[in-house]
């Protein structure tokens, strides 16, 4: 290339000229800015709890089982008209309970298997289930309560694991407990022949009175009641 066509070149470029954005970039540039909106403010109006805590509780004596806080929510959002949120909800609960306890009530409300329920205070343990002798052919034998126990603290648990626990089969039992809703296959073990997992329910912790498998007594515990009642 001579040295005239090269000093044209020169020539046709602006030094003092700045290199431009893409159009692609310019864009996105623009449409992130228009993005970039500010949070609307959220207005929340104040709720009186007192307005619908005889809707809750109805909704508690009227139900079989545990009603979930979310069940809880909608159905007095429904009712209201207005947003409500798990925190009303818990301190309803909680107003509830105080009124329970402030007449004596012989129920409450507790939280059991995830959900809320209305169920007799302990102490009325005896009287409710003299009521419920004529039920007695449905409890459950003392083999099956053995076995529940040892799946209940040793969950998850294998049948062979079960079984090398108590001497015995197991598994009219299991099928038993499977039956009553009280157990079920939780997964397999990750060992030869991937044998069944054994696990509790939802059902055996409503039918127990427990919030969760934490609420279990100690083995300790038991022992000494054991021993109080010898």
């Amino acid at each position: 290339m001579s040295s005239d066509t090269i000093e044209s070149v020169q020539a046709d470029i602006d030094p003092d000229q700045k290199p431009t954005e893409s159009a692609g970039s310019s864009s996105d540039q623009s449409s992130d800015q228009s993005n970039e909106q500010p949070n609307a403010p959220v207005n929340i109006e104040p709720v009186d709890i007192r307005l619908f805590l005889p809707e809750i509780e109805a909704m508690l004596v009227s139900s079989d089982r545990p009603l979930k806080p979310a069940a809880i929510v909608d159905a007095v959002t429904i009712h209201l008209n207005q947003t409500i949120s798990a925190k009303v909800i818990q301190e309803a609960i909680a107003l509830l309970n105080a009124q329970y306890d402030e007449h004596r009530r012989a129920f409450r409300i507790e939280e059991i298997s995830g959900g809320y329920r209305l169920m007799t205070r302990p102490e009325h343990a005896p009287i409710v289930a003299a009521m419920h002798r004529s039920r007695a052919t449905t409890r459950l034998s003392k083999p099956a309560l053995e076995t529940l126990s040892i799946i209940a603290y040793r969950q998850p648990i294998t049948r062979a694991e079960l079984e090398s626990i108590r001497g015995v089969a197991c598994g009219e039992v299991v099928r038993t407990l499977m039956d009553r809703r009280l157990v079920k296959i939780t997964g397999r073990a990750e060992e030869l022949g991937r044998p069944m997992l054994y696990g509790t329910t939802r059902q055996f912790l409503d039918t127990f009175g427990l919030a969760s498998i934490k609420d279990l007594p100690k083995p300790e515990e038991l022992a000494d009641q054991m021993e109080q009642a010898h």
